[in-house]
């Protein structure tokens, strides 16, 4: 399993391209473990610093969680403000709160039109949705979070410490 594209400027980052460590996360914003992941990452980007940059790719398991999807598109609309980490924080905060009415809410909250981050407006993101949703499933991933460390799939523990050992920091 090989990340496929690798990391790029097509990638939603924390940090800067050519860090000496990168982390990509496959997540869905209703998942509960990716929810209990993003906190382990940000601890991690804390403690490693301009040494890692961080990615996040969409793979919305919309069989599974119907609000995944629409909480996707929401966060790339949100991206096209330059707001998309803002919206993804309020995405994984507290409960999933993830209705339309919400989105419009965490939209607002960000300082982004609210009807911007639904169903018609969402249609001009799809496609970006989409192709990280493909990358994933050329790259291997079936669930989530999956996370890949300098292009490599991590198959171990989502806390500090094996993610500190895994990238031998």
């Amino acid at each position: 399993m090989v990340l496929d594209p690798p990391l790029g400027v097509h990638d939603h980052l924390q940090g800067v391209l050519g860090a000496p460590y990168s982390l990509v996360l496959y997540g869905d914003f209703e998942c509960p473990y990716c929810r209990r992941a993003v906190p382990v990452i940000d601890d991690l980007r804390e403690r490693i610093g301009a040494d890692l940059v961080v990615a996040f790719r969409h793979f919305p398991l919309a069989e599974v969680h119907p609000f995944a999807l629409p909480a996707a598109v929401a966060a790339e609309a949100a991206g096209l403000a330059g707001q998309f980490w803002p919206m993804h924080t309020l995405l994984y905060a507290g409960e999933a709160r993830l209705r339309q009415d919400d989105l419009r809410a965490h939209a607002e909250r960000i300082g982004v039109d609210p009807e911007s981050v639904v169903w018609p407006a969402t249609q001009l993101v799809e496609d970006r949705v989409e192709a990280d949703f493909n990358s994933g499933v050329r790259s291997g991933v079936r669930g989530t979070p999956t996370l890949f460390l300098d292009g490599v799939p991590h198959h171990g523990d989502v806390t500090v410490d094996a993610l500190l050992a895994a990238f031998q920091v």
